[in-house]
């Protein structure tokens, strides 16, 4: 059994190592991988009656991405996907593409993304004890909640004004863009901080690494 455990720290540190020196074409590849993999997961669709933002499954794909590719790869793997997708990609919720997607009710949950991966990016590479479960935890209902939901109640607010010409109340916009998604979110948030633990080192040595890397 100990010698299972070392292989797999071996592993583990090893796989965070190349992570971190691989080219950037390697990075490109990885970058690419995870906005391919938030694209299928948009797939994943349930809309609710009485609201204009439908249940998707991006948000396990943005909280991994940020995690496993780091702060400005994260979020460059979430460009890709808001770019090609605004470029035909159809890859956007429902398998739509075009830019009417993020000038729309959604725009601002899928802006978020970015942000989203970047603040996990930065702290899961920055600082060791943010790659503890439950330190992953907070990290990701804070990316999530506030970034992605943050943007998102933004713009779905502004877009209800166009629409309507009325501004809506605080309440009606959470009760149409947060309120029906906390379950479904947490679910994502914790499958996605499970994964990240196991896979992400947390000794000194491999952030010792990525410090050097850096400089």
């Amino acid at each position: 059994m100990q010698t299972i455990a070392s292989n797999y720290f071996k592993a583990r540190n090893k796989l965070f190592t190349w992570r971190c020196e691989a080219c950037v074409m390697y990075k490109i590849i990885l970058a690419f991988s995870l906005a391919l993999t938030t694209g299928l997961l948009a797939q994943v669709k349930m809309y609710i009656p009485w609201t204009p933002v439908p249940i998707t499954g991006q948000v396990f794909a943005v909280l991994l991405a940020g995690v496993l590719l780091g702060g400005w790869w994260g979020g460059i793997s979430q460009t890709i996907y808001i770019l090609l997708g605004i470029a035909g990609v159809p890859w956007f919720a429902g398998g739509i593409a075009g830019y009417a997607c993020i000038v729309g009710p959604t725009g601002g949950y899928i802006i978020g993304f970015i942000l989203a991966a970047l603040f996990l990016g930065y702290f899961t590479d920055k600082h060791l004890k943010s790659r503890k479960l439950f330190s992953l935890l907070g990290l990701m209902i804070f990316a999530n909640f506030v970034l992605i939901h943050g943007l998102g109640l933004l713009q779905l607010g502004m877009w209800l004004y166009f629409v309507n010409g009325t501004v809506p109340t605080l309440w009606g916009l959470l009760s149409m863009g947060t309120l029906p998604f906390i379950m479904g979110d947490l679910s994502k948030i914790i499958m996605a901080a499970l994964i990240a633990n196991l896979i992400i080192p947390k000794d000194v040595e491999a952030n010792e690494k990525r410090a050097m890397k850096n400089k």
